[in-house]
């Protein structure tokens, strides 16, 4: 087995890393995603890990979904699923994405570069994991306090 770390950067997207196990994930997952709101832009890719092998693909921004394919071909990971988000946030989908029936685990949602944990064998490769990130700095101070309590009402996620 060899160890990898595959280095994803969203930047100016959103994405959602998680496992599923089924070739209908990508339709399934889109269909969650404009239900939940259907103004959101967003593409989903798909690593089959049986039968054809080919990364299945959807969305409804040409931009998006050529990021989720990028990602699902770095990382190249069997039942990989890469949700790449623009101008939204996953906090608003996340429900909608567990209950899909096919998503077996979320392995992150983030705007921050990340570095996937990929195991490699003979077999193929999975996702150990994800380090999304950097380490924290220290403890937040009450001015730190006040300035998340004000971006969060400034994005409208509190009054």
């Amino acid at each position: 087995m060899e160890l990898k770390f595959v280095d994803v950067d969203p930047s100016g997207f959103n994405l959602v890393l998680g496992q599923s196990h089924f070739i209908k994930t990508v339709e399934d997952v889109y269909e969650a995603i404009v239900s939940s709101s259907p103004s959101i832009k967003f593409g989903v890719a798909f690593c089959e890990a049986s039968g054809d092998s080919l990364i299945r693909y959807d969305g409804n921004d040409p931009k998006c979904q050529e990021k989720a394919v990028d990602v699902a071909s770095k990382v190249g990971a069997g039942h990989l699923f890469v949700l790449v988000l623009k101008d939204s946030y996953p906090i608003n989908i996340m429900e909608k994405l567990r209950a899909v029936p096919e998503v077996v685990t979320l392995f992150c949602a983030s705007a921050n570069p990340v570095q996937v944990v990929v195991a490699e064998t003979d077999q193929g490769r999975g996702v150990l994991g994800v380090i999304d990130g950097g380490s924290p700095k220290g403890v937040e101070k009450e001015s730190d306090k006040e300035n998340r309590r004000v971006f969060l009402r400034k994005i409208g996620y509190k009054r």
